[in-house]
């Protein structure tokens, strides 16, 4: 019963032939690999996008920290929610990598940003002229760390916003897939033709070992993504083996059923989770993670049954009143199974 990220599930058995498949013999460094070549193929024909450039990672960190420095300047502004991944969880990269430019962290439910409040912000920015930071770009996460989605509308509305200031629009793309398969459209809906400049299209929280592919519309702004990433020291020389990664999570479809699979699961623990006493949700369940609140006891009982989710916030505590409810982020991944999510239910009603 592990429900504490999909980065505790393994590498689907695919995934893996594909390494050793890789581990044969000699092979060019530094991308340019056959690998390399096919999946800058299979990546453009996902996205429609023929012009694309496509630069791997090993880290989500990685992709969205030199994907905002492309995007802005170091006395730029990053206009991103409160709740956002660039915000909560990446230590400041975002901020080292850029050379210093800052988050400006905006509202919205279920860690969408609002429109109304984006409108705002950047109506009120740089007032001061040379004494603030200048409007840099807009940072948005889908699925987000609600595990909520923006539809292609939705995106559009929000850059249409920003392009209004001359700002482009960078893509926290780590849980994309699950994105995509709940929203039912195509990679290039939620992308391109919705505004977005890069995308950062994950694979390590859908299954892969260590890898995810920015994904560069604009292709003038390649050559110094690339630049940062090499002087940033994420140009892997190795690179065969994040390539084969992502080809053979590509091929026929992997990806999908894997961001299928964990969305399935999620929804079954939701609908499970309006049967446990005292137990409500706290966000639409839209992606492959379920965010619920229920009482210590129940959650006391969770953990002495072997159960291993997050607390929200982070602080929050496992021991105090029995009938206080706590809120939980429980996360499923490919690899989660009907039985695992049923014996967990089963467990909360007691």
């Amino acid at each position: 019963m592990i429900f504490s990220s999909d980065h505790a599930a393994p590498v689907p058995p695919a995934v893996m032939q594909a390494l050793v498949a890789a581990n044969q013999g000699y092979a060019p460094s530094y991308g340019a690999d056959a690998a390399m070549d096919r999946v800058r193929a299979q990546v453009r024909a996902i996205f429609e996008a023929p012009e694309a450039a496509v630069c791997l990672v090993t880290s989500g960190t990685a992709a969205n920290a030199l994907a905002l420095a492309t995007l802005t300047e170091p006395w730029g502004a990053i206009y991103c929610h409160r709740n956002a991944h660039v915000e909560t969880d990446e230590c400041g990269a975002p901020e080292f990598y850029t050379g210093g430019a800052k988050l400006v962290l905006v509202e919205g439910d279920h860690a969408r940003i609002a429109p109304d409040s984006l409108q705002t912000a950047l109506t009120a920015a740089a007032g001061a002229g040379v004494h603030n930071v200048q409007r840099g770009v807009l940072s948005l996460t889908n699925a987000t760390e609600a595990f909520t989605t923006y539809s292609p509308a939705q995106i559009t509305e929000l850059t249409t916003i920003a392009r209004a200031f001359a700002m482009p629009t960078h893509l926290d793309g780590a849980r994309f897939s699950n994105a995509l398969v709940s929203l039912g459209c195509s990679p290039a809906d939620l992308t391109w033709r919705a505004g977005i400049d890069i995308v950062t299209f994950g694979g390590t929280k859908n299954g892969l070992l260590a890898v995810e592919a920015v994904v560069i519309f604009d292709p003038a702004r390649a050559w110094e993504f690339e630049l940062r990433r090499k002087r940033g020291g994420h140009l892997v020389a190795k690179q065969r083996y994040l390539a084969a990664q992502i080809e053979a999570y590509l091929h026929d479809g992997l990806w999908l059923r894997l961001a299928a699979a964990a969305n399935a699961m999620a929804r079954r623990l939701s609908h499970g989770m309006l049967g446990v006493p005292g137990a409500s949700l706290l966000h639409p369940t839209e992606a492959n993670a379920v965010f619920a609140a229920f009482p210590r006891a129940t959650h006391q009982r969770a953990q002495a049954a072997g159960a291993r989710y997050n607390l929200v916030p982070d602080h929050a505590s496992f021991e105090g009143p029995p009938d206080q409810p706590i809120a939980a982020r429980l996360v499923c991944s490919w690899y989660t199974t009907p039985a695992e999510v049923d014996q967990f239910l089963s467990v909360l009603r007691g």
